[in-house]
Order: structure tokens, then C-alpha cells, then sequence
């Protein structure tokens, strides 16, 4: 995390507390934009242990690093022996064929010039892929700095246990509190899973 961004976020007396705790985090783009992408998609509505298990056995049926042509060639009952659901298969299937035989360019070279709201749209328009896959594609894959992924519950849950007592916030008043850390919301997002993980 650089200076700027530190000196950013620190203006956020509260962010400074989780700065000081957690020490610098950082937002790099994936080696492997595809690879993040399909991490995602096996995430979607699993508590992390169950989601580091799946994503296991998934690398070990795919036999390797996921790449479009293994995932289109992997056998549908071993991928649904690994502990994904037939409606992940076939998410998985369908961001593999995008990112093979799609007309537009997924990779973080593809996407340079759309803005976080534009490559937030072409992902979703993945059968899928929904905004919080694509904000979590956004920060981890092509890490962008100003995401703030309020559809995430753990982020929810961090900003009202971080800033309102662990009391409810509406989204507007979590955007609010977001706001003082732009452009530089994806590190803040990642202090606050930080401080609710911990």
C-alpha cells in the first residue's frame, strides 16, 4: 500500500485504527484473470472454509490451474463430485466459453479502458456472474482501487460492527461511510473483511 492511499485512508480516524491493527494490505491484479474469475463463482453463497474445501477439490478435477478448455472439457459428475452444485457447473461452463469464444476481451488488458461500472456490466452479462461476483472479479482480478462491494455481508458486517457498534446501517449511510475512503474503496473493503475476520 503506498503512501497515497495510507494517507488517504488515515484522514478515516476509525480506517487509521484498522491500518495500525492490520498493517499494510494491498490490491494487485491476478496473475490469471480466468482463474480468479471462476475462484468467484465457487465463493458465491459458501462460508469460507467450505469455499477453500470446494475450491480444492475443484483445482484437483480440473488437474491443474483452471483454463477455459479444462473447464469445458471437465466430466460434469466429477466437477459435481468435487461439492459444486449443478448450477455452478454450468456457471462455470458459461464464464469459461465468455472468456474462450466471447466477442469482448475479459482480461484486465481488455477492460483498461472501461470504467468499474462498464466491466462490472460485461461481466455480468455472464449467466452467473452477478454484481458481487463482478466486484469481487474487479478488485482481485484487474485490481481496481475504488470498489466498494456492499453486496457482500461480510462488508456490511464489518462496516456496522466497525463504525455503528455492530447496530444496522443502511446501505446509503454504508456509502456514506465509504466515501471518505475514495478513490481508494477496495482497500478499505479489504481493512474492513480484515477486522471482520479477525
Amino acid at each position: 500500500m503506498n503512501e497515497r492511499v495510507a494517507a488517504t485512508l488515515r484522514d478515516d480516524p476509525t480506517m487509521a485504527r484498522l491500518i495500525d491493527r492490520h498493517g499494510p494490505l494491498t490490491v494487485e491484479p491476478a496473475a490469471d484473470e480466468f482463474a480468479r474469475l471462476c475462484t468467484s463463482i465457487v465463493n458465491q453463497q459458501l462460508s469460507t472454509a467450505s469455499a477453500a474445501a470446494i475450491h480444492e477439490r475443484f483445482l484437483d478435477t480440473l488437474g491443474g490451474d483452471p483454463t477455459p478448455d479444462r473447464v469445458l472439457a471437465a466430466d460434469t459428475d466429477a466437477l459435481r463430485d468435487a461439492g459444486l452444485s449443478g448450477t455452478k457447473v454450468e456457471y462455470l461452463r458459461e464464464a469459461a466459453t465468455a472468456f474462450r469464444d466471447g466477442d469482448r476481451d475479459l482480461t484486465r488488458e481488455g477492460l483498461a479502458d472501461a470504467s468499474d461500472e462498464a466491466a462490472v456490466a460485461a461481466l455480468t452479462d455472464i449467466r452467473g456472474v452477478g454484481e458481487w461476483t463482478a466486484q469481487m472479479y474487479c478488485i482481485f482480478a484487474l485490481g481496481r482501487e475504488d470498489v466498494l462491494p456492499l453486496g457482500d455481508l461480510a462488508v456490511r458486517k464489518g462496516i456496522e460492527q466497525v463504525y455503528n457498534d455492530g447496530e444496522p446501517l443502511t446501505r446509503a449511510e454504508m456509502r456514506d461511510i465509504g466515501a471518505a475512503w475514495r478513490p481508494y474503496r477496495s482497500y478499505g473493503t479489504r481493512y474492513i473483511w480484515a477486522a471482520y475476520e479477525s
